[in-house]
């Protein structure tokens, strides 16, 4: 049976996370006043060069790390699970859905790797960073992907369906936990993250529909 880590790993590695590149240039520092929104029921402020210069952009925090980190398992389970479809079910439908799939997680694979490898932070730390696969929200066991890749025709199409969307509704619920815990600050990070929600949001629906017709 194949296993969830491995699509992920190559791909990290195949990326060069040791690459030795260079920080983004900081950006200019403003140079007339800055007006500040206040909070809602507060008035805003305004803001002097110095001010605002001291202010800076929110930096990247734990939460975002163990975040990103946690995708990549979460990423590559879902690559592993759409690699079962060519060869389980002819649903036309089912197979473009899978495809699609397949090209946004590798993307937003090498989003991550990137992100990442800017910031210096490693994969592997050698401590088990981050969550046991199991144990992040939507994931399959190793049982239940080996029952997802024994099943065939309408049995796989229902159980891929029913175990996407779970997997899906798990990434959903790991970008709340990451604003819970005081991530998602840092402009990329909250741009992907917020990214993650959107997109697998409508993949949700639209798999909560195909599931719907394929039971009537």
């Amino acid at each position: 049976m194949r296993r969830s880590l491995g699509v992920g790993t190559v791909l990290v590695l195949s990326l060069g996370l040791a690459a030795c590149t260079a920080s983004a240039p900081e950006p200019p520092a403003p140079t007339s006043p800055i007006v500040q929104l206040g909070a809602p029921g507060e008035p805003n402020q305004t803001l002097s060069p110095e001010e605002a210069a001291e202010l800076g952009s929110p930096k990247h925090v734990e939460a975002d790390e163990e975040f990103m980190l946690d995708m990549i398992q979460h990423h590559d389970q879902a690559i592993v699970m759409t690699g079962f479809v060519d060869e389980n079910t002819d649903d036309r439908d089912i197979q473009l859905l899978a495809e699609r799939m397949k090209v946004s997680q590798e993307d937003e694979l090498k989003v991550i790797t990137r992100w990442l490898q800017d910031r210096f932070v490693p994969v592997n730390d050698g401590a088990g960073h981050g969550h046991d696969g199991d144990a992040m929200p939507g994931m399959l066991t190793d049982d239940e992907l080996a029952a997802l890749e024994a099943a065939s025709g309408a049995k796989f199409d229902r159980l891929f369906l029913e175990s996407m969307i779970r997997h899906h509704q798990g990434a959903v619920q790991m970008v709340d936990e990451l604003y819970a815990a005081g991530g998602g600050n840092e402009s990329e990070v909250d741009q992907f993250a917020r990214h993650v929600e959107s997109d697998q949001g409508v993949e949700i629906a639209r798999m909560q529909q195909m599931l719907a017709d394929r039971a009537g």
